[in-house]
């Protein structure tokens, strides 16, 4: 099983957009960097991510699992590009803030710290455990 990140901006959709969507879940579209479509690629059924508030807030705010995989997005005129559906799983009792990961040795690391440009990132086994026990879960 593969752990992932995925960037929104709250402004844009945030993480109780992604609640309020509900068990239907949303698209996860509108990515168009070719390492972040590689991820999106790679996703399976009932892997799970964390859901990274971004720009505004700078926070780990929950956990999403993929309900669809990989399938064109119609809103690239392209062609190129896909998409994957995700659903709310949990919300972090306690935000788990850029600063927090930053600070902690163990994730020094991680694709967030290293490359916070890219929106999809795969995260390591050992980093889902101690983001989602650094949120409280």
């Amino acid at each position: 099983m593969a752990y992932w990140l995925y960037k929104s901006e709250p402004s844009v959709w945030s993480w109780d957009d992604q609640v309020a969507a509900g068990e239907a879940g949303t698209s996860w579209n509108g990515v168009r960097n070719h390492v972040a479509r590689k991820n999106l690629e790679a996703m399976r059924l009932g892997e799970q991510g964390l859901f990274y508030h971004s720009n505004e807030g700078k926070a780990v705010v929950g956990i999403v699992e993929v309900i669809r995989t990989y399938y064109p997005d119609d809103t690239d005129e392209t062609g190129r590009f896909g998409m994957v559906d995700l659903k709310a799983v949990a919300g972090l009792p306690n935000p788990v803030t850029l600063e927090a990961i930053k600070a902690e040795p163990a994730l020094r690391e991680m694709v967030l710290v290293n490359n916070s440009r890219l929106s999809v990132q795969p995260v390591s086994a050992a980093e889902w455990a101690l983001v989602r026990r650094m949120g409280g879960l």
